[in-house]
């Protein structure tokens, strides 16, 4: 049995080896055969040449076996045992007559016997060998011919088989006589280490003494002025822009309100409207404010040269112009004043457009007014049905909390009923899980006290062993060598020198580094001051562009005061006439609404106080708005303006 086993692992080596799509089958088979010739007998290896060639040669039938039982049932096997699968298959097939029923018994055992059980039950299953086993190999061969010679064999020696697998599953494994060869044991060998050299006792080094450093300077602590004065205009700034946009929130809140003209709304109509509509707007306190002074702003190199080719180029721009002028090109002139109608006329039909928008917000006001008051009825209706629901619903809730009190009235009882059984059955549990502890503790007193001896000797041992190993240490060791700086090693390298030398060598290299350091030093500050000539020069000139920029922009911001001071011509569109009739209209429809609701209180004994001050409020949202208007117009003539400028500059 040794025997075959040994022969069946050479081929099974060797299939592994195998490479269909590479290796020829016939070559393979010389190679592996003149391998052999010379380790093996010839009886030996006749039967290995005659399993290999076989397994080589029905490679295709043997494939189509062993994929399947992969695919089916072999599916917790191994992918190594595919080698081992196909020398089975070929046994049992082609070799099972010639080898006899108990050569083949041997051989089967020789091997791991679970797989080797699974693969024999599905390979000699007749559903299997009558069904898609013969149409696959019928594919590659006649159907008589596997008929004939493959599949009725193996129908005949399918009992004894059947047999064998039962004998085998019903042996445990570790009974089956299986033979093992020896493994080889390994041989220690001695580490041939040098013998380490006892370590000296080293000089402690000396400890090195620092400078005392310097003391921190005041001016880390506190902060510079500069900061202080820039955190001062920055507050101040701040202050200032919360200032105007607080007074811009109230004029558009005012200029929201809606504006009677026709009729003057009477004093109880008014106050409800201004409280409706406007929120109440808390003032702030009286603010100390801080004005900056003239500060000079320090500019870096990048900023003063970016602003010097701006001008550069500015300049370089104007000339251009003027020598196109000079050659004879035309003037912007009449594109100009064409240019100021149209933009007059923009601002005339943006100026409606802003009154538009005005009135309908004002009219969609006077509309929520009206569904806002529409809601409320509602409201109340809905209230009154609610209330109405939630009463009958109380009711409810009270009854059925009373069927829930009673419930749980007979849950208690039966509950204290049960946790009275229930305390005695605790009391035993307790007693016996106190025995259980009490063995417990003792058996762990045990244990630690046999620990604390075996670390005690232990300890024991190991200060042993430190005072022996010091006390090495502590032998006196001489080290002595003579070292002469002059004398060449005489390795035979290439460039090979003395200490003395290397030295003299480093000494003058680091001269002719300090020299070349000097020198680019002396570049370096060479150019710097070419450079801060170049910065003051462009800051001189920057500093007389700015001062022409400085008079053209008064000049533009007088002509821009001049035309704001001109009266503006009420608009007459059709637009703006047919919403402010509907305005109008929804507001006298309001007021017919409100007046049966409201009840004015006599106010003749009082001064006409309110009267004033209500009047007063109209007048401001009136001159608020026209502010507005007026602010609007600067910024388009700023615009127009720019972009006449850019015109005629390019």
């Amino acid at each position: 049995m040794a025997y075959y086993e040994k022969c069946i692992e050479i081929v099974i080596k060797q299939l592994d080896k195998f490479k269909p799509e590479k290796d020829n089958p016939e070559q393979f088979l010389e190679t592996v055969l003149t391998s052999l010739q010379q380790d093996m007998s010839p009886q030996k290896l006749g039967f290995i040449s005659e399993v290999l060639s076989g397994c080589l040669e029905y490679h295709k039938l043997l494939t189509i076996v062993v994929d399947a039982f992969y695919a089916r049932d072999g599916q917790i096997c191994l992918w190594s045992d595919y080698s081992l699968f196909e020398v089975i298959c070929y046994l049992a097939t082609f070799q099972l007559d010639d080898l006899g029923f108990q050569l083949f018994c041997s051989i089967i055992k020789s091997q791991p016997v679970h797989q080797i059980c699974k693969f024999l039950r599905f390979f000699f299953n007749p559903l299997n060998l009558y069904s898609w086993i013969k149409d696959e190999w019928s594919l590659i061969y006649e159907t008589a011919h596997v008929m004939e010679n493959w599949i009725d064999p193996l129908m005949r020696w399918h009992p004894e088989v059947q047999e064998l697998i039962t004998q085998l599953e019903g042996v445990p494994a570790d009974q089956i006589p299986v033979m093992k060869t020896k493994a080889k044991v390994t041989v220690p060998k001695e580490f041939n280490l040098t013998v380490p050299r006892p370590r000296a006792i080293t000089m402690p080094e000396p400890v090195p003494t620092l400078a005392k450093p310097r003391p921190v300077p005041q001016s880390t602590y506190k902060e510079p002025k500069g900061q202080k004065l820039l955190q001062m205009i920055k507050t101040y700034n701040r202050r200032t822009a919360e200032e105007l946009l607080l007074k811009a929130n109230v004029e558009e809140l005012q200029c929201a309100m809606p504006r009677l003209q026709r009729e003057p709304p009477t004093q109880d109509v008014k106050k409800q409207l201004w409280h409706q509509s406007v929120p109440r707007i808390r003032r702030t306190p009286n603010l100390t404010f801080y004005k900056p002074n003239n500060l000079p702003v320090k500019l870096n190199t990048a900023t003063i040269l970016r602003e010097g080719a701006l001008y550069q180029r500015q300049v370089e721009k104007e000339l251009q112009r003027v020598d196109k002028l000079v050659d004879g090109a035309g003037d912007f002139s009449e594109f100009l004043e064409w240019q100021k109608k149209m933009q007059a006329k923009d601002l005339e039909e943006q100026l409606a457009a802003e009154e538009c928008r005005r009135l309908q917000g004002k009219l969609s006001h006077e509309e929520a007014i009206l569904a806002r008051q529409n809601l409320v009825q509602e409201n109340k209706q809905k209230a009154d049905r609610q209330k109405e629901k939630t009463a009958e619903l109380m009711l409810q809730c009270a009854e059925r909390r009373l069927q829930e009190e009673k419930a749980m009235k007979e849950l208690v009882e039966q509950v204290t009923e049960a946790q009275k059984n229930v305390k005695i059955v605790q009391m035993k549990l307790v007693k016996g899980r106190q025995q259980i502890v009490q063995e417990v503790i003792e058996e762990s007193r045990e244990l630690l006290q046999r620990s604390v001896k075996a670390a005690k000797e232990e300890q024991k041992r190991r200060c042993e062993l430190t005072a022996q190993l010091r006390a090495l240490e502590t032998q006196p060791t001489r080290k002595e060598k003579l070292v002469d700086l002059t004398e060449i090693p005489g390795y035979g390298l290439e460039g090979e020198m003395s200490v003395v030398e290397l030295r003299e060598r480093l000494a003058m290299l680091k001269e002719t580094q300090k020299r070349e350091q000097e020198e680019k030093r002396d570049q370096i500050i060479q150019g710097k001051r070419a450079k801060s000539q170049m910065i003051q020069n462009t800051v001189e000139q920057i500093s007389l562009c700015r001062a022409a920029m400085g008079r053209t922009a008064a000049l533009r911001w007088e002509e821009k005061k001049a035309q704001a001071t001109r009266p503006r011509t009420p608009s007459q569109d059709e637009r703006v006439l047919e919403l402010k009739r509907k305005m109008e209209e929804r507001a006298a429809e309001r007021r017919r609404q409100t007046a049966p609701q409201l009840v004015s209180p006599p106010r003749a004994q009082r001064p006409n106080l309110r009267a004033q001050e209500e009047m007063q409020h109209w007048r401001e949202l009136d001159q608020s708005r026209e502010r507005r208007l007026r602010a609007k117009q600067e910024t388009d003539r700023t615009c127009r303006a720019t972009a006449t400028r850019q015109l005629q500059a390019s």
